[in-house]
């Protein structure tokens, strides 16, 4: 019996969050609802950390982290991956040489394809070169001292590492403040952020890097989903208050649902 305890209520949950993220899509992409994302102002800095960088003559770096793409961190690798179509699509568009470094050998291919696709829908086809993304060293610390050594070198102008960092953070992180690029940085490892708060101009925290592809293309089908996975959190903290608040009464009611 202890086998399937929790199975039915989690069963029927699944099902409503299915339905729930069906409809919040379906309608977005109609447009039977508006979804806007508040405004983010790392995000909104990529423009200008390109923009800067075509001025002065500089390159762009782009680093996706170092997560992998077949883990419990790979969302983070997939949504930095979004931003860095967005961030090749705005260097074509400028002129803007880039330099993505790239750590797991997973990541690498991925990332050719995805700055390269970005060229060849701004027209640039040609601006793609075989060192625009650069594989460094699966060695973690390797990896950081290859990135450190590639701002210092090429004098970017702009730093954006978006996606699953650890202890390199804060290394990568000085290396861009030292040569005076301006820095956008975002994960969703929490103990990580303070790093970036303190070393970069602009910082995502958390969820809203997984936010970022969606704020930075407004594709309905993902603004759909962010919307419905936002009531999904709404119903889970009124769960968490209301089986709280019963459970102090004496009434075991929710406890009891959930437990089915």
């Amino acid at each position: 019996m202890s086998l399937i305890t929790g199975r039915i209520f989690a069963t029927v949950s699944l099902l409503v969050v299915g339905a729930l993220l069906y409809y919040m899509i379906t309608a977005s992409r109609k447009g039977t609802i508006s979804v806007k994302l508040r405004r983010m102002p790392g995000l909104d800095a990529i423009e200008e950390a390109v923009g800067r960088a075509t001025e002065m003559g500089r390159p762009v770096h782009f680093s996706p982290g170092i997560a992998g793409i077949s883990d419990e961190t790979a969302p983070q690798t997939y949504a930095a991956l979004e931003c860095l179509t967005y961030v090749a699509g705005l260097c074509a568009k400028y002129n803007a040489d880039l330099i993505v470094t790239v750590r797991q050998p997973q990541v690498f291919p991925l990332t050719q394809e995805t700055v390269r696709q970005a060229y060849l829908s701004a027209g640039k086809v040609d601006m793609y070169h075989e060192d625009t993304c650069r594989f460094l060293s699966s060695d973690q610390f390797a990896y950081a001292a290859g990135a450190q050594g590639i701002m210092h070198r090429e004098k970017v102008a702009a730093n954006i590492m978006l996606g699953g960092f650890w202890a390199e953070s804060l290394f990568m992180a000085e290396a861009g403040s030292a040569i005076g690029a301006i820095q956008i940085a975002g994960t969703a490892n929490m103990h990580q952020i303070p790093f970036f708060v303190a070393a970069c101009d602009y910082s995502l925290i958390g969820e809203e890097l997984y936010a970022g592809g969606a704020y930075l293309s407004q594709d309905k089908n993902k603004l759909g989903s962010i919307a419905g996975q936002d009531y999904v959190k709404f119903a889970a903290i009124a769960l968490v208050v209301v089986g709280a608040l019963l459970r102090t009464a004496g009434n075991t009611f929710l406890f009891d649902l959930l437990a089915k």
